[in-house]
């Protein structure tokens, strides 16, 4: 028997010479190595042998099995390093050539407004809070003064998911939740100013200025002896750093169920400075967005005591802002995530 283990390994080292790929590396590992292997063969025929002959016999074929496995590994090894080599001169790469053209992402405009607006507003001591788009009818309707069957609800058609939650048709949603908040602490009195932002949803027939969702940021602030004048200086203040420091407003009387005074703001056109073009209608004015004075049934509804507390309110359309500042004329342009489109917009604000 080890005669004949000497004579296997000499006969695999004959053949393991004449191996030149990976393939006939694998036949030959099956054939020195597998369970039909001669090697195994002399095992298997050892059972009925004497312990000498089985101690002698097989530690000679597991040194000569150890033996073949190692150089067939090194082999493999070798002919997976010539392949590797081969494909590397094929596929070198040529340094000299031109990189590609890798582009920037770019913010989207209407992000690109809500932060600015975020921004206007942090500066002077708003929170920005983020709310939920599905609400129910009490933090959407009720608590803003619009109980049910109020006929004010027909300026918002809406979405119902079920009888008491729909898709919000303002982020004043988000100011009921405060103020609601505000109204279980223990200090109720005390300052609170935020601006919420984030999708809407209203029943509407799509076109170029109209969208059945859009984005809006409402802002409140509420503390002692807050007035309408303050509410003026708020408005002012935006207008004039989200347009232009030589924009003026006005104020126009107006009807909003969750705010008493209410009014339509207008900017001044800051195209033609007021005298008349075709941004303004040859008006001089453009209407931005709406606001007023809290009122006061909005107070006690959310638990507040409008003796003690008054605040201001405003809400402005996202995209009325993104249309105007960027002069687009079509609302649907900021939903079809048209690249060349969205690409004009790297630099804004830097």
């Amino acid at each position: 028997m080890l005669e004949q283990i000497k004579n296997i390994k000499k006969d695999f080292e004959t053949k393991l010479k004449q191996v030149t790929t990976l393939a006939e590396v694998q036949n030959l590992r099956k054939e020195f190595s597998g369970k039909d292997a001669p090697l195994t063969s002399i095992l298997k025929s050892m059972r009925d042998a004497d312990e000498q002959t089985k101690q002698e016999v097989g530690k000679q074929a597991n040194l000569v099995f150890v033996e073949i496995a190692n150089k067939l590994n090194a082999l493999t090894e070798s002919l997976q390093e010539q392949i590797l080599h081969e494909q590397l001169k094929v596929e070198k790469i040529d340094v000299s050539l031109p990189g590609m053209n890798l582009q920037f992402g770019t913010k989207h405009p209407l992000n690109l407004v809500i932060e600015e607006i975020g921004q206007i507003f942090s500066e002077i001591g708003f929170d920005l809070v983020d709310g939920t788009e599905i609400d129910n009818d009490e933090f959407n309707f009720q608590k803003l003064n619009l109980p049910k069957d109020h006929p004010a609800r027909d300026m918002q058609d809406t979405f119902y998911i079920e009888d008491d939650h729909v898709m919000r048709t303002h982020c004043t949603n988000m100011t009921s939740r405060l103020l609601t908040k505000l109204a279980e602490q223990k200090h109720k009195d005390q300052n609170l100013a935020a601006i919420s932002y984030g999708n809407v949803y209203r029943r509407d027939d799509d076109d170029a200025t109209h969208s059945h969702q859009f984005m809006q940021v409402d802002g409140f602030a509420i503390g002692k002896n807050i007035s309408f004048a303050n509410l003026k200086w708020v408005l002012k203040y935006m207008a004039k750093r989200l347009f232009d420091e030589s924009v003026n407003i006005r104020l126009r009387p107006s009807f909003f169920p969750f705010t008493e005074p209410s009014i339509e703001v207008d900017i001044s056109c800051f195209k033609c400075a007021g005298t008349g073009c075709g941004l303004c209608k040859f008006s001089g004015w453009i209407e931005i967005l709406g606001a007023g004075m809290i009122n006061q049934q909005v107070m006690e509804v959310n638990g507040l005591d409008p003796k003690k507390l008054t605040g201001l309110a405003f809400g402005i359309g996202i995209e009325r802002i993104a249309m105007l500042k960027f002069g687009i004329n079509n609302i649907r342009l900021f939903y079809e995530n048209n690249v060349e489109f969205l690409e004009q917009f790297p630099f804004y604000g830097k």
